[in-house]
């Protein structure tokens, strides 16, 4: 959960305020995501935070303001590292593997309860409440996110392959947290493959039909790229 802005910082005491606020989200997100937004109560996240309920309620007007603040800060990671590799000319293809890769990673690594925003939908049913609203922005930027990726290589059906991808990433969340992880990063790789496989066929037959004769490209591979908020 990094990357939080010290906006207080330099004035007076406001390093020492923006490290508390910045130390009960962190607290905050590690607590949430293994034991859940409900189950946390104020008290414990001021005793682990080492901070007081004065300076709690100085930053979050309750509970469920922090939850809020922390689903955005997952988000705002998410963003800024898939940004930083649309921003180094990393070809599309490149980006969706790379984020297939990370998801995988975190399937497979020590302590992973699952989605961190679908656990928090389910907690807050409530389509009016503001965490379940805030997971509903991030999904919708996500999906929007990846569709364009989908539309660089070709825009013929994008928004099928996002969703189709949206939908393999919820799965293989959800399936390497109930059942075995190592089978489903691999079923989630397979699957992301074979959507690149056949979304860039319609591009090459796109080009076929415009101008035939003409020779394809093949689809550039670039592993091993890192994309996932830290600690998520």
């Amino acid at each position: 959960m990094d990357g939080m802005t010290k906006t207080e910082a330099g004035t007076g005491t406001g390093r020492r305020v923006s490290a508390a606020r910045e130390r009960l989200l962190r607290t905050a997100g590690q607590l949430f995501y293994a034991e859940g937004l409900h189950t946390v109560g104020v008290d414990r996240l001021v005793a682990e935070s080492k901070v007081t309920n004065a300076t709690f309620y100085r930053h979050f007007r309750s509970k469920e303001d922090l939850a809020v603040a922390y689903i955005g800060s997952v988000d705002e990671a998410i963003r800024t590292q898939i940004g930083a590799l649309t921003a180094a000319d990393v070809p599309a293809d490149g980006i969706l593997r790379g984020i297939g890769a990370s998801l995988v990673e975190q399937i497979r690594s020590p302590g992973y309860r699952g989605c961190a925003f679908l656990n928090a939908a389910a907690e807050f049913p409530d389509p009016d409440h503001p965490v379940h609203r805030a997971v509903v922005r991030h999904r919708a930027w996500f999906l929007r996110t990846i569709t364009g990726l989908f539309a660089e290589i070709t825009a013929a059906e994008a928004e099928h392959a996002g969703r189709h991808f949206v939908m393999l990433r919820d799965g293989a969340m959800s399936a390497g947290y109930l059942g075995d992880p190592v089978l489903a990063g691999d079923t989630l790789l397979r699957g992301i493959e074979g959507l690149l496989r056949i979304h860039a066929a319609r591009g090459h037959d796109e080009r076929a039909a415009s101008a035939p004769g003409l020779p394809t490209a093949a689809a550039t591979e670039i592993p091993d790229i890192e994309c996932a908020p830290p600690g998520a």
